[in-house]
C-alpha cells in the first residue's frame, strides 16, 4: 500500500497540509493501522508528509521559501553528484543514461485522457533520467539524498501541472545529456542549474501557496 499512498500524495489526491487520518486510509488501501503508520513514516522520511507529535501525519505544506530552499539545495547536491558521476562514469553508465533518455524522449509529456496534465509515464521517465545522470560515480548516500530532494520537487511540480509557453524541456534534457556524455562537468552542471531554476520560476507563478 506504500506505493499507492505515495502515488496519491504525489498525484494530488491529498492536498498540501491535509491531515492523513488512519481510519480512512486503512479503508482506502485495505491495510492495518500498523501498515499505514509504517508507510506514513517512510513518506515522512522522504519529506512528502509531516509527522506531528501527539497529532499524527499530514501532507507536507508548501511555501515560496520552502520551494526556493529546496531548489537551491537540490542544485548543490546534484551538482556535486553529477560531477562525480561524470568523472567516474564508464561506458556502461553512458549506455544506461542513453537508454533512460531514449525512454524519456519517446514518452508523451501530456496525459492522453482527462484534463491537460503531465502523464504519469512521463513523470516516471523524467525521474529515471535525472536519477541516471547521477549513477556514474556518486555513492549511495549522495544518491539517496538526491532522490529525497527529487521526490520533494516532484510534489511541487505536480501541484502545478502548468507548462510554460515556449519552453522546450526536451531540448534542455538533450543538452544536459550531451554535456554529460562529453564528460564536460562544468557545462552539464550549469545546464542542470538553469533547468531547475527555470522550473522553480514557473512553479512560483503557478502554485497556490495559501
Amino acid at each position: 500500500m506504500y506505493d499507492g499512498l505515495r502515488g496519491d500524495v504525489l498525484g494530488g489526491i491529498f492536498r498540501p497540509g491535509e491531515r492523513l487520518k488512519f481510519a480512512p486510509l486503512c479503508e482506502r488501501y485495505g491495510a492495518s493501522v500498523s501498515v499505514v503508520r509504517e508507510a506514513l513514516s517512510r513518506l515522512a522520511e522522504q519529506g512528502l508528509v509531516e509527522a506531528e507529535p501527539n497529532v499524527g501525519f499530514r501532507v507536507r505544506t508548501v511555501s515560496t521559501e520552502d520551494l526556493l530552499d529546496l531548489t537551491r539545495t537540490r542544485i548543490e547536491i546534484e551538482s556535486l553528484a553529477l560531477r562525480r558521476s561524470i568523472a567516474e562514469g564508464d561506458a556502461h553508465w553512458e549506455a544506461r543514461l542513453l537508454a533512460a533518455h531514449h525512454v524519456l524522449a519517446a514518452t508523451p509529456i501530456v496525459a492522453a485522457e482527462g484534463p491537460p496534465r503531465m502523464s504519469d509515464e512521463w513523470e516516471t521517465a523524467h525521474a529515471a533520467f535525472h536519477a541516471a545522470l547521477l549513477e556514474g560515480g556518486a555513492g549511495p548516500w549522495l544518491r539517496s539524498v538526491a532522490a529525497t530532494l527529487r521526490d520533494a520537487s516532484e510534489f511541487y511540480r505536480r501541484l502545478s501541472q502548468v507548462r510554460a509557453p515556449g519552453r522546450d524541456e526536451a531540448a534542455e534534457h538533450r543538452a544536459i545529456l550531451d554535456a554529460a556524455l562529453a564528460h564536460d562537468a562544468d557545462l552539464a552542471v550549469e545546464l542542470l542549474r538553469a533547468h531547475y531554476d527555470r522550473t522553480a520560476q514557473i512553479l512560483l507563478g503557478s502554485v497556490e501557496f495559501g
